[in-house]
């Protein structure tokens, strides 16, 4: 599966702000009891093109090992996207967003390295904070029109907590439907965080297992850097990058 607000799955309605960017070197992991997929290494960049809306790009590199074949690897399916924040946040009220993203079909669907054609993922997000805590989620839907695949919902929900002045831990639960005409829907919990080296350098982390339906063990760790002439306020927010693997 491919894209959130990284280190996670779920993602956030916050976009860089204009004239602002931000660039993640990063790897992931995806365990099924199929075999493992894995992006090794996978480029995001994020730009705030105008007031509260930013420019998405992903490019990976992917290892597919299917359990009892040969391993490929080999570009993957390029991810293009635009996050939109439709309402700020107040005292008493979330901050919302959407975020469509194309997954174009760059990467070789033979050798396991992409869907075998364009797929769209259409997400709504809200966040809210008070004090050192964070909570952010929403829903969203996939259409996949490539042979074998499926039309679906997905959910997340997020809670983090800054411990200190350079560490963010969270925690999430992430669920989707089924995604392949013979596969199952599945749920994840996952945790994970980042260390703040400065303002505009962190490392982010995470990793977690599904804890109902298709089998998952997934993990993901990357670095980010941000630049403009006015730095963005840290990776707390930091935007959607992956969501699970496609097979």
């Amino acid at each position: 599966m491919a894209s959130a607000g990284p280190p996670f799955i779920t993602d956030d309605p916050v976009p860089v702000d204009y004239g602002q960017g931000e660039f993640y070197v990063f790897s992931t992991y995806d365990r099924t009891h199929e075999g493992t997929d894995s992006s090794i290494p996978a480029f995001e960049f994020n730009y705030g093109v105008y007031r509260n809306a930013q420019l998405h790009v992903v490019l990976p590199f992917v290892r597919s090992v299917p359990d009892g074949a040969h391993s490929e690897w080999g570009i993957g399916d390029v991810e293009l996207g635009v996050k939109y924040r439709l309402k700020q946040e107040t005292e008493v009220s979330p901050q919302v967003g959407i975020f469509p993203m194309a997954e174009l079909a760059t990467g070789d669907a033979s050798a396991g390295l992409g869907n075998g054609r364009t797929w769209w993922r259409l997400p709504v997000w809200l966040q809210k904070s008070w004090g050192d805590w964070t909570s952010y989620g929403g829903v969203g839907y996939v259409i996949n029109p490539a042979e074998g695949q499926t039309n679906y919902s997905f959910a997340g929900w997020l809670l983090q907590k800054d411990v200190g002045d350079k560490l963010t831990v969270g925690g999430e639960l992430f669920g989707r439907g089924r995604d392949t005409a013979d596969g199952k829907g599945t749920a994840i919990v996952n945790f994970g965080g980042f260390w703040k080296f400065s303002h505009d350098f962190n490392l982010l982390f995470s990793a977690g297992r599904s804890i109902r339906g298709e089998s998952h063990t997934v993990a993901y760790l990357g670095l980010w850097w941000s630049f403009g002439d006015d730095r963005h306020p840290g990776i707390q927010a930091a935007h959607e990058h992956w969501t699970l693997s496609q097979r």
